[in-house]
């Protein structure tokens, strides 16, 4: 393994990115509950003697009862007596994982008691159950959980810390938050707790309600961590709410265009569109601003007074200064070519705008050779690839994985920055974290989807996303957008292409769109 794979507290997101990663892999949902659950049993098996415990597992309709329920039947194929309390009706079960182990629990009519509870009155039912259980186990809430417990789960949590029995907590005891550790209202006490692949943010310093804490291995394969995949790209996404306008999702300004190269900065301002910016912009000389116009009504473009991209250009224009102050994101490079006016351009926008976050790409990474220090303080994305890494760093970074990595890793930290290092395998790092996008094909090696990318790349930005996120998910997403148009037209498509199926592929990651 060429990565080191990190070891530190997980939020409630990156743990779903997590299975999400693990599932495009190949590891189903199915396969990981049912590693997690006997997980769970495995733990209980060591601080009792299984053959003839009395043990209550309370459960709630999701993947967390799920697990609850896989812990219930391997706990009674070793000979405990068990009681599975379900809080909620069955019909409610969530995910086709759950319902498949709830069914299995159905037919263990000999071995395993079920109980359901739909109210907090129903709780005394099962009172003396689980008071005087050897073991209980909380297969309630987990890292789904949203606001305060609400009854039943709050009298039943009240309920099962009464118990005498050792009390497990499944991933995280239900009513601590994952990301905050704040108690929801009431918390499980928990003697011991089972977390799965990793602890979550919340628990750290919260052992008195987490007990022992046991770090579960469930089978997420390390590449879930390494490869960038879906869960990636959910990280990155943001639903569009209905009481919203165009800036509430942020403003793209693109600074580049020349004579030579007027598609460029017209594909990376789509691209953020295509992302779910709500403006995108381009100021470019006059010389290119008419045929970039030509590419979309979508886009806005402002000329410059100037010939060749400069200095001298930008600080002239009223209107190129009325949308550089409202931008979220500046993309500065995109086709703006290499004279002294393309340098002096970049050193303006990160020295006067350094309020608004950048993205630095083709022309503009050569440009920015000796101005490193103007990125000081700047929230920032360079995007080279190997022969732009070159001439901004001076040397080539090595080919096989683990020296590229070791390369963009050690320029991202100097810069403080984040590097896109691109190539048939993309690393990007932000000189702590790496992430390596696998997606693709050799069909994308051709003019303009570099420039796809850090639209795509800047638009996410204007959203909200953190940069590091942005710039995996933008990887991927370009990336499989790149294999759907090889998947209609061969190896024989262009960068258009691959903006065209962009909209397509994103909303596969989409599960709020309605329809779906």
């Amino acid at each position: 393994m060429p990565l080191e794979v990190p070891r530190e507290p997980l939020s409630a997101e990156e743990a779903r990115a997590l299975d999400l990663n693990a599932e495009h892999l190949g590891v189903s949902r199915q396969l990981l509950m049912e590693s997690a659950g006997k997980a769970v049993a495995d733990e209980v098996a060591r601080r009792v003697k299984v053959e003839g415990a009395r043990v209550v597992v309370v459960a709630g309709t999701g993947n967390k009862g799920g697990d609850g329920f896989v812990a219930a039947r391997h706990l009674a194929s070793r000979g405990a007596k068990v009681v599975v309390v379900l809080l909620g009706d069955e019909g409610g079960i969530a995910t086709r994982e759950a319902r498949a182990n709830w069914e299995a629990l159905k037919s263990m009519d000999l071995s395993v008691e079920l109980a359901t509870v739909r109210d907090s009155a129903e709780l005394v039912k099962v009172e003396e159950l689980i008071v005087g259980a050897d073991v209980v186990v909380d297969a309630l809430l987990g890292t789904g959980v949203r606001g305060e417990v609400r009854e039943p789960y709050r009298s039943a949590v009240r309920l099962m810390n009464s118990s005498r029995g050792l009390k497990v907590a499944i991933d995280l005891p239900t009513g601590l938050h994952p990301d905050t550790g704040e108690v929801l209202g009431e918390a499980f006490r928990a003697d011991v707790t089972v977390t799965m692949h990793r602890a979550k943010k919340g628990m750290v310093g919260r052992g008195d309600l987490t007990g022992e804490v046991v770090e579960a291995e469930i089978g997420i394969p390390p590449e879930a961590e390494v490869y960038v995949g879906p869960g990636d790209v959910a990280l990155a996404l943001r639903p569009r709410r209905p009481d919203t306008h165009k800036y509430d999702y942020g403003v793209v300004v693109v600074v580049g265009g020349s004579p030579t190269y007027a598609g460029a900065p017209a594909l990376a301002a789509m691209a953020a569109l295509k992302a779910g910016c709500g403006l995108s912009v381009v100021l470019a000389p006059r010389t290119a601003a008419h045929a970039i116009k030509q590419y979309s009504p979508d886009i806005i473009v402002v000329p410059l007074d100037c010939d060749e991209l400069s200095r001298r250009g930008l600080e002239g224009s009223v209107e190129a200064s009325r949308f550089l102050e409202r931008c979220s994101v500046i993309v500065v490079g995109p086709g703006m070519g290499v004279g002294e006016g393309a340098r002096e351009a970049v050193a303006y926008v990160l020295e006067r705008w350094r309020r608004a976050r950048v993205v630095v790409d083709a022309d503009g990474l050569r440009a920015l050779r000796g101005l490193e220090g103007a990125l000081k303080g700047v929230d920032a994305a360079l995007t080279p690839h190997r022969g732009e890494f070159r001439a901004l760093f001076g040397y080539e970074p090595p080919r096989d994985l683990e020296g590229g990595v070791e390369a963009a890793r050690r320029e991202a930290h100097r810069l403080g920055c984040t590097l896109v290092l691109k190539g048939h395998l993309t690393v990007v790092t932000d000189g702590r974290r790496v992430k390596v996008n696998r997606e693709g094909n050799p069909g994308m090696a051709v003019g303009g989807v570099g420039d796809v990318l850090s639209g795509l790349i800047a638009g996410l930005m204007a959203q909200g996303v953190e940069t590091f996120r942005a710039c995996a998910a933008a990887t991927f997403l370009n990336g499989r957008a790149g294999n759907r148009a090889a998947s209609v037209k061969g190896y024989h498509f262009t960068a258009m292409d691959v903006l065209e199926s962009l909209p397509y592929v994103m909303r596969e990651f989409e599960p709020w769109i309605p329809g779906r």
